[in-house]
């Protein structure tokens, strides 16, 4: 699932909980809207998270200069 799928999931799920007076025996759409939001804020971290990380090709040259040693 990608960015937009998250999105998605987060304005289903936004939809369900807050703009609907649908009624289902057996299933809450609040809850269940609430569940879809969740789930596409976790996979939104999780998709920008993963984008953040560096990576370096097998031999590759890495020059460091004085500016990356910051701790």
């Amino acid at each position: 699932m990608g960015l937009g799928g998250c999105i998605i999931l987060i304005a289903v799920g936004a939809i369900l909980a807050f703009a609907t007076d649908w009624e289902m025996d057996g299933i809450n759409l609040t809850v269940t809207g609430l569940i879809m939001m969740a789930v596409g804020v976790i996979g939104v971290a999780v998709f920008t998270n993963a984008r953040r990380k560096t990576v370096v090709p097998p031999g590759a040259t890495v020059i460091r200069t004085e500016d990356d040693h910051h701790h």
